[in-house]
């Protein structure tokens, strides 16, 4: 069953309270995470869609001036979005992309977040990526992120994977749905709660889990003296 994608506060009362705290405590600790300096990183991951190319115009800007980052990994979207847009080379550069070297675009479409999560695991195995960021407009950032770790875990991949938010005017209508961020952010939640049930993304004990881990095996995320992970 197809999931809405603008539900309301009191639709989510559904869910037992503590679920609901639980998932709600990871939607923040993913945001709280996404103050870890992303620049460290090597590769970079944009799950495009919902019609919002700033998704791909502000991941741009980083990459074409970037010293660190070696990989881009562009995954598609959903043909049936009314602003669905194939990802040609003319379009990638009228968004700003300068830099094409070491660019990877997902070259089947992708319906939904699971299929670009499962294309970026392959393509951190195959091409030994070590660090990552992914960068989504912040109100799908979330469930995008705890979708890829769930994709990671089921390749049997750990690395450290850092949010990087690609931010909006507050009260910005998203050209897909019209909606704002805050009108969709409940959606995002409630398919959180419904798709961590089915295995989809990984839910908040495993999150929190991984965080530790995080913190523990990967303290150069944090330092300032440091530019990134050996290789």
């Amino acid at each position: 069953m197809q999931l809405a994608r603008l539900v309301t506060g009191a639709d989510l009362n559904r869910h037992p309270a503590a679920r609901l705290g639980a998932v709600l405590d990871a939607v923040a600790g993913v945001h709280a995470l996404a103050d870890a300096p992303a620049a460290r990183v090597e590769a970079l991951a944009v799950f495009t869609g919902q019609g919002e190319q700033w998704r791909l115009s502000q991941a741009f800007d980083r990459w074409n001036t970037s010293t660190t980052l070696r990989l881009l990994l562009i995954a598609d979207g959903n043909p049936a979005e009314r602003t669905y847009e194939p990802l040609s080379p003319a379009y990638l550069r009228d968004l700003g992309l300068r830099r094409t070297e070491g660019v990877v675009v997902q070259s089947e479409p992708a319906p939904n977040t699971g299929l670009q999560a499962a294309w970026t695991a392959r393509c951190i195995q195959q091409r030994d990526v070590r660090s990552l960021a992914l960068a989504v407009t912040p109100y799908h950032l979330p469930r995008a992120y705890l979708t890829l770790l769930a994709a990671c875990t089921a390749a049997s991949l750990r690395l450290p994977v850092l949010p990087l938010p690609t931010p909006v005017p507050a009260g910005t209508r998203m050209p897909e749905t019209a909606a704002t961020e805050a009108e969709l952010l409940p959606g995002e939640i409630e398919r959180i709660l419904v798709y961590a049930d089915r295995g989809w993304v990984a839910d908040p004990a495993a999150f929190a889990e991984y965080l530790s881990w995080l913190h523990a095996a990967h303290g150069w995320i944090w330092d300032d003296r440091s530019v990134g992970p050996s290789r």
